[in-house]
Formats: structure tokens, C-alpha cells, sequence
């Protein structure tokens, strides 16, 4: 192939990030394969100890993106361990700004000691969920993102509530999609319903593929989601082939 038609092909292919949740443990106790993750995804949604993690294990995941050159994100939560961070909250704006800034700040703080920072923030679990339609849990999330740095962006389902704030708060904001998720009227289907998790690996390439057409700039999956790596890995080789380039969302 002569240099005019390499530069043609490049040109015609297109760019979509893979991130994952990573992080999910706490003490002894360990949900997803992070470095399993890490030579697969482009970003990480590391978890900031609300949900799970704690700092030994975001100081290793941050160590281990580093490294590999994985974009770090802030994945907040509500300060919920013992239900993973999966039970609604009703918190006042103040609590939850503050809370958020805390798990941002703290992760930041590590990152940066491992030769990297935060680059974006992504709400984990029920908190996510609620953000998408809650005007005012949304809006708690982009302050304390803007008070903290304005130049961070944030992740979540495109046209919902957590987009609106950001763009009053002055934060750009990017649209992700589910691989391994279902959905129902552009919104997840709750995990207490059958069906809601894909784990075939068929389904999630072909959820993939759909979604990366769409127009996603991110395309998650679940880092708890079983057999994550794996599935993790046949999306990342089924976006190679249909032409895609697989590079973080934000540098």
C-alpha cells in the first residue's frame, strides 16, 4: 500500500474509546481483573472508595494505567460499601457535592503520585442513574467537578440530566453506551430485571458494533460483568476490525 493510500485509510477510519470500572475491591476482597483490564480498555473508571476501592488498590490501578498508557477517570459514588454503591440516596446537594469532591480530589491525589491525573469523571451505580434524570443530584455532580477543575469532563448516557448541568456548569461532557447493558427508551434496564446484563459474547460484540455506528464516544464494559476481560477483549478486536481506532475519549 503507496503512502497516499495509508493516509486515505487512516483518514476513513474512526476513533471510539473502551473504558471499564476498575478498582471494584476493598481490603482482601477483589471483584474486577484490573490488570487483566488495563491491557485491554483505553479508560479507566477507577472507583474512589465510596462504592469500593481503597487507596492501596487505586494506587496499584493508577500505577498499572500509567504504565500502559490508560486515561484515568474519577467513577464517584455514593458512600454506599456495603451495597456497592447500587442503592438510590437521598442526599442533600451540599452532602453529595462534597462527597464527590472528596473521592475526586483523593483519586487525583494519587494518580498524580503515579505519574498520571484524572482526566474525566464517570457517577458509578445508582448514583449514575439517578444523575441521568435528577436535576438536582446532576447538578451537585458538575459543581463539585467545576469547583474542583473545569477542565475535566464528565461521562454518561447522552440527553439526560448529568449533560444539562454540565453545560451549565461549564464542563464539556461525552456520551458513553453499554456493551454488555440493555436498554429500554435510551435509558438502562434495572439490574432486577431478567435480562438486564448481557454476558454472551455474541451479543455484546454486535451491541458494540451498533453502539460505535451510533456515534459513541465511549463504550463501556462492566468490569464485574463475568468474564469482563474476555468480553472486554472481543470488543476491543471486533472495533479493530470494522475499522475503528480504539484511543481514550480524552487524551
Amino acid at each position: 500500500m503507496g503512502d497516499a493510500a495509508r493516509n486515505q485509510d487512516r483518514a476513513m477510519r474512526r476513533s471510539v474509546d473502551l473504558n471499564a470500572d476498575l478498582g471494584e475491591g476493598f481490603g482482601a476482597w477483589r471483584l474486577t481483573d484490573d490488570e487483566g483490564l488495563l491491557e485491554v480498555v483505553t479508560s479507566a473508571n477507577v472507583a474512589c472508595g465510596f462504592h469500593a476501592g481503597d487507596p492501596s488498590i487505586m494506587r496499584r490501578v493508577c500505577a498499572g494505567a500509567a504504565a500502559r498508557g490508560v486515561t484515568v477517570g474519577a467513577q464517584v459514588s455514593y458512600r454506599d460499601l456495603a451495597g456497592f454503591g447500587r442503592r438510590r440516596m437521598d442526599v442533600s446537594a451540599e452532602a453529595l457535592a462534597a462527597d464527590v469532591l472528596y473521592q475526586l480530589a483523593a483519586l487525583d491525589g494519587i494518580a498524580r503520585a503515579e505519574g498520571t491525573r484524572v482526566r474525566y469523571v464517570k457517577p458509578h451505580g445508582a448514583l449514575y442513574n439517578t444523575a441521568m434524570d435528577d436535576p438536582v443530584q446532576a447538578g451537585a455532580i458538575a459543581a463539585a467537578v467545576a469547583a474542583y477543575d473545569s477542565v475535566l469532563p464528565l461521562l454518561g448516557l447522552s440527553s439526560s440530566q448529568l449533560s444539562a448541568a454540565a453545560g451549565r456548569a461549564g464542563l464539556a461532557y461525552f456520551a458513553e453506551s453499554f456493551a454488555d447493558r440493555a436498554y429500554r427508551d435510551g435509558r438502562l434496564v434495572p439490574r432486577t430485571e431478567p435480562g438486564a446484563v448481557h454476558d454472551e459474547p455474541a451479543v455484546v460484540i454486535t451491541q458494540a458494533l451498533a453502539l460505535a455506528e451510533a456515534g459513541a464516544a465511549s463504550i463501556c464494559v462492566h468490569g464485574d460483568t463475568p468474564g469482563a476481560v474476555g468480553l472486554a477483549a472481543a470488543v476491543r478486536a471486533a472495533l479493530l476490525d470494522a475499522g475503528y481506532d480504539l484511543a481514550p475519549f480524552v487524551p
